[in-house]
């Protein structure tokens, strides 16, 4: 899978701007603000049709603008039609996602089409950040992986959503009473959804765990042993019993107290705390491998569905600038060794960015960004 074309208008800091790809190595080179990340971030709306920088769509929309629009031209294999997703947005509306002019009936139907996997100076944020943000990855992973896990996911969160509004309406308006029995329908659909996702994050991570300790021993060297566990207290004590021993915390708190979406990734090396023990090298090679091991996962689902695109886009954001050199040699020989299909990435300097690449046979393309505005070197 490539993607061929990519054009923007009123996104972020580009009033409008049309570029067309190699299925190699695409570079985007330009100073800091420029806007280069804001073409990965792009890339990342197409591929998952949210930011991968902010939680906030709104905050896509150029300053003065009231809209923004976001297309690009995928194709399967070189012999295939070009596929169009786009991606807009209005002030005040819902955003909207078509595939070949076709609205989607629901934008989670398109997640997994076209997988990418974006590595960046924040994914060490994984590490530092509570248990949100890892939930948040590898919940965004699994739904690349396993659209039914995304169903399941959506349908847990609304639930958990009217939940916690039937608890704090009964906190904030104790004089209208409270309907129980409205509690306890919610917790016998909630229940079973909830023990389904931790289920499946469960079997997934047996899975992505040699992956990605494969890719960290690579990175370091062997000199570290890493781990990655799953912690829920849905595997071990059913969830409707959770939610009638939490009820009365439930109430005093307004929220719900137990649950899926309170589970959490345990991250070891050498059996401690990668947060509080990692040197700040270990903690990159952390989240490096991580994202390899996303990659790789990805790559063998599609082979095994027999699907054209069997390898998501990599995007590289600021690798030179944020990473020690034997970090980046070892991306860059995986992109020597044709381990990775199309990948685009950012950098400030192009003769570095050159150096780097000179054993790298694949097409290269290179972009200058500068304040908004991109031309093709």
């Amino acid at each position: 899978m490539t993607l061929d074309s990519l054009q923007l208008l009123f996104f972020k800091n580009y009033e409008a701007a049309s570029l067309q790809f190699t299925p190699g190595l695409n570079c985007f080179i330009g100073d800091n603000g420029s806007g280069k990340t804001n073409l990965l971030d792009a890339v990342h709306y197409l591929s998952l049709s949210k930011s991968a920088l902010t939680p906030i769509d709104g905050n896509s929309i150029k300053q003065g603008a009231d809209f923004f629009v976001v297309k690009g031209n995928f194709r399967a294999d070189a012999d295939d039609a070009p596929e169009t997703i786009q991606v807009s947005l209005r002030q005040g509306q819902k955003k909207v996602l078509t595939h070949d002019k076709q609205p989607y009936e629901r934008m989670a139907d398109h997640i997994g089409r076209y997988p990418a996997v974006l590595i960046s100076p924040y994914d060490t944020d994984l590490i530092r950040e509570g248990s949100e943000e890892r939930r948040k990855y590898f919940d965004s992973l699994l739904s690349q992986f396993d659209h039914g896990f995304l169903d399941v996911l959506i349908a847990y969160n609304a639930l958990l959503r009217q939940r916690n509004a039937l608890l704090k309406q009964a906190a904030e308006r104790p004089s209208q009473g409270f309907d129980r029995d409205y509690l306890l329908a919610i917790d016998d659909q909630l229940a079973p959804l909830g023990e389904q996702l931790s289920e499946q994050r469960a079997v997934f991570i047996e899975r992505f765990t040699p992956l990605f300790q494969q890719h960290y021993q690579q990175l370091a060297d062997g000199r570290e042993s890493v781990s990655l566990t799953y912690r829920s207290q849905l595997l071990e004590t059913e969830f409707g019993q959770l939610l009638r021993q939490n009820e009365r915390r439930d109430f005093v708190m307004q929220r719900t107290t137990a649950g899926a979406h309170r589970d959490d990734f345990v991250f070891l090396l050498d059996g401690l705390p990668v947060k509080g023990y990692a040197s700040q090298g270990q903690q990159k090679s952390y989240a490096i491998a991580l994202k390899l091991a996303q990659f790789e996962i990805l790559t063998l689902r599609a082979a095994a569905l027999g699907t054209a695109a069997t390898k998501p886009l990599l995007l590289l954001d600021d690798i030179f600038d944020r990473l020690d050199d034997k970090r980046i040699a070892r991306l860059l020989e995986l992109v020597a060794n044709d381990t990775f299909g199309q990948v685009f990435l950012t950098d400030t300097n192009l003769a570095r960015t050159d150096r780097a690449l000179a054993n790298v046979q694949a097409p290269i393309r290179r972009f200058s960004v500068q304040a908004g505005t991109v031309i093709q070197l």
